[in-house]
């Protein structure tokens, strides 16, 4: 069974070396540019935004993924600048930095992956971005003349949280959880951390994580996992229903523990620890949403097949009226049956039901309240008594819809005043 190991600063993961400084692309001057360097031997899996304008470092980590083969050695990652909607100049700055990861640590071009985030349609400031890539490699070239483990700030706990906080832009808060098991005799770690708060929706993965362990993995093996992971995870969220042009989502195994594939005994309960931590840093997202003053389960059963909750789940969690509602604490059930009715279902599997949902079979309930059944508002619902359970902060919808064994879950926050005021005001 994966323990949660709930430690602020993270478990560090043997073989990772963290560099974060401030290469002044933010203009508050704060933490901006983090270095993560890998191992010889470690292997990388990643899933990218499905965006139509996809950033440069998007673009180029995605060659480079496939030409390394996984076998990457360094991610650069910068806060402030998307470097997206930048075009051919754009690509060439992010090869170019990578270019200049590649020179300070010695490690072949395609081992190293680029990310950005930020303001999309702006230029990087190269010049205070490589001022930053060689600062922060030298504080890794500096440690691993003294050994693995020699250099405390590199590899401790405040390297992983300030790490966090570097690839911040609206969050208010870093994201970073820990998750062990163990195998055979041996404790294997995961890390990971992310950044997001608006611009949420799934689609691959939904902002920028990273997440390590000291398995090691080949990397068909840990593509497969981080695929199943981010099923029920990263795609199960929502803020604004808008999908970023620099979403990412990576996963590294440095190969300095215990060897795991889909053979070995203790592989599900990997893959279970990995899916763990992966909903651990999804929902902080969703916390930490833009505005948010209330956290959303939205749980869809009784469906003909997984996609059909999906739709419906995803229907409720993006309508804005249902979003304002809910920050109002307006039990209106019109607003949810307004949002379930739109639902673009798939053709159900079954072919004894309708491609339409049925209304009469539908029951909706607001936390342990029945609010609506079998084509009516249920009897015996007031909207003080839903209202009663919109005013917590985490609040639970359940819609069933009586047609079959299917579940899917999405989590999502409120719209508040402070998300307008927050996207209104953030590049002022």
């Amino acid at each position: 069974m994966p323990v949660n190991l709930n430690l602020a600063d993270g478990v560090p993961v043997a073989g990772v070396r963290l560099a974060s400084v401030a290469a002044g692309i933010k203009r508050d001057g704060s933490t901006d540019l983090v270095l993560i360097a890998l191992p010889e031997g470690s292997t990388t899996a990643a899933v990218f935004t499905q965006s139509h304008f996809a950033a440069a470092p998007v673009l180029l980590s995605r060659q480079h993924l496939a030409s390394s083969g996984g076998a990457v050695r360094a991610l650069l990652v910068n806060s402030g600048n998307a470097n997206a909607g930048t075009g051919e100049p754009g690509l060439a700055m992010a090869r170019g930095h990578a270019q200049a990861v590649a020179q300070a640590l010695e490690v072949p071009l395609d081992a190293v992956l680029p990310f950005s985030t930020g303001v999309i349609g702006q230029a990087l400031p190269d010049v205070r971005l490589r001022g930053g890539i060689e600062a922060a490699a030298a504080l890794i070239r500096a440690d691993a003349e003294g050994g693995d483990g020699a250099g405390e700030g590199i590899h401790d706990g405040p390297a992983w949280q300030r790490a966090a906080r570097g690839i911040m832009t609206t969050d208010t808060q870093p994201k970073l959880t820990s998750r062990s098991l163990e195998v055979a005799g041996t404790l294997v770690t995961l890390t990971g951390f992310a950044k997001g708060a608006g611009m949420i929706e799934p689609d691959m993965a939904t902002m920028l994580a990273y997440v390590f362990t000291d398995a090691a993995i080949d990397a068909a093996s840990l593509d497969r996992a981080l695929r199943g992971a981010v099923a029920t995870s990263f795609n199960a969220i929502t803020v604004d229903s808008d999908t970023s042009t620099n979403d990412s989502l990576v996963l590294c195994a440095t190969g300095r523990g215990a060897a795991l594939g889909p053979d070995h005994a203790d592989w599900q309960a990997f893959v279970d620890a990995l899916s763990a931590l992966c909903l651990d840093l999804a929902q902080a997202i969703v916390r930490d949403a833009e505005g948010a003053t209330k956290f959303i389960t939205v749980r869809v059963a009784g469906g003909d097949s997984v996609a059909e909750c999906r739709s419906v789940a995803r229907a409720i969690a993006n309508s804005p009226l249902v979003k304002t509602a809910l920050f109002a604490s307006d039990a209106n059930v019109g607003r949810l049956l307004m949002a379930i009715g739109k639902a673009q279902v798939p053709e159900p599997a079954n072919p004894v039901l309708s491609v339409r949902l049925d209304a009469n079979r539908i029951d909706v309930r607001i936390g342990d309240v029945l609010a609506f059944a079998a084509g009516g508002v249920a009897a015996g619902y007031t909207e003080e008594r839903g209202a009663a359970v919109f005013a917590r902060e985490e609040i639970l919808i359940e819609v069933a819809l009586g047609r079959g064994e299917a579940v899917f879950e999405v989590y999502t926050s409120d719209l508040s005043h402070d998300y307008v005021r927050i996207n209104a005001d953030y590049r002022s």
